[in-house]
């Protein structure tokens, strides 16, 4: 007998690595992908959806001008600079080779047409020179570029220089490319208008006179692929060939990034296999909660009512393919609410259901402070009332 339960526990031991070994590979086969290291991610929620070797530290390429052009937006967005601004181009960012439009030493473009040269054409002439039209040099853009991927949460990533050329020490991860995508496609969106551009001239405008420079998008997906809206390309003889893809289908946007894949080809076909894999696979339901509330009775304070807002949307994910469209949503909020009040503590929340189970929340917030009312509140309202017009 102890012989067989000997031999039976050695085979339960053997079934049990050899069974998450077989699903694994199910997994990959399923998938059929052939880069090393990719990710896939709902973008409104974050949601890892696939993943393989995704915190594998790699050359990331020209992905990095992901990060370039968040900081070009970050500019934007503070007012720092503007899309008319001109940027003159400096020896040192004329001198970037690589992937380039060839811009000249004390050439000008504006903001916007630099921007459609890193988007669309992968320039690293053109994120040189915004780099130090923004920072002053190329170093303090590369400290600041490091700073906001801490801010991300970017583990795995170190910037040495604004567009990815080879050097020691330029490093990130499958799981990073994914976060700095997502806060470049959700809080600056018209990043789209740029990286969905296939082809568009420049002029260039030196000493020498006038010349146009066709633009053509290295991102072969926003023409192969039906539901593509960017995002970036990358390939160096270390990093091999790299894509953060961005797809947008029936209000859900997803992010695939592919890492080192062996050539263009497959860097791609990888990229639209994960972006099919996640629309048929994942569900999201989304409520802006953008209607509006109505106030909550006050009593005892020096104002009647107190108006309340959400305190913002609500998303939820689902990767099994269920369908959301039964998503229930209920208000918790009480009758009546005592003074004092202050503005932005929590009044009550919306409370999202599924089948009959609770799948989130979001809090609904007092918009403006109530104090509380005393005697001569009372005796001011009283006279009021009985004063005529």
């Amino acid at each position: 007998m102890k012989p067989f339960l000997s031999l039976l526990l050695c085979f339960s031991l053997l079934l049990s690595p050899l069974s998450a070994i077989k699903a694994a590979e199910m997994a990959d086969a399923e998938l059929s992908i052939s880069a090393p290291s990719v990710l896939l991610m709902e973008a409104s929620t974050g949601t890892v959806i696939y993943e393989k070797n995704s915190h594998e530290i790699r050359h990331p390429a020209s992905i990095t001008k992901i990060m370039t052009l968040i900081l070009i937006f970050d500019a934007l967005a503070s007012h720092q600079i503007s899309l008319s601004d001109t940027v003159t181009v400096s020896e040192h960012a004329a001198s970037m080779g690589g992937s380039q439009v060839f811009l000249e030493p004390q050439e000008t473009q504006t903001v916007d047409t630099m921007i459609k040269c890193i988007s669309v054409a992968s320039a690293n002439d053109a994120c040189v020179a915004m780099a130090e039209f923004i920072a002053g040099s190329e170093e303090e853009f590369v400290r600041q570029m490091n700073e906001r991927a801490k801010e991300l949460g970017m583990k795995d990533t170190s910037f040495v220089n604004c567009c990815g050329l080879d050097v020691d020490g330029h490093m990130t991860s499958a799981y990073d490319i994914a976060l700095m995508s997502r806060e470049l496609i959700t809080k600056y969106p018209a990043i789209h208008d740029y990286c969905t551009i296939w082809m568009e001239n420049i002029t260039h405008t030196t000493a020498k006179g006038s010349s146009e420079f066709g633009l053509t998008n290295t991102n072969k997906l926003i023409k192969q692929y039906p539901y593509a809206t960017g995002l970036k390309t990358g390939s160096t003889g270390l990093a091999k060939y790299c894509v953060s893809a961005t797809a947008k289908k029936d209000d859900m946007e997803l992010i695939a990034v592919v890492m080192a894949a062996p050539d263009y080809k497959i860097r791609f076909s990888d990229a639209a296999t994960l972006l099919n894999y996640g629309f048929g696979k994942c569900r999201v339901y989304q409520d802006k909660n953008d209607d509006a509330l109505t106030p909550l009775s006050v009593k005892k304070g020096i104002a009647d009512s107190v108006s309340i807002s959400y305190k913002g949307p609500f998303q939820y994910m689902t990767t099994d393919g269920k369908d959301l469209t039964g998503v229930k949503k209920k208000l918790e909020l009480p009758a009546e609410v005592k003074a004092p009040i202050r503005s932005g503590e929590v009044a009550g929340k919306a409370i999202y259901t599924l089948d009959g189970k609770t799948i989130g929340s979001v809090d609904i917030l007092y918009d403006k402070d109530v104090a509380a009312a005393v005697y001569r509140d009372y005796f001011y309202r009283t006279l009021a009332y009985f004063t005529p017009l």
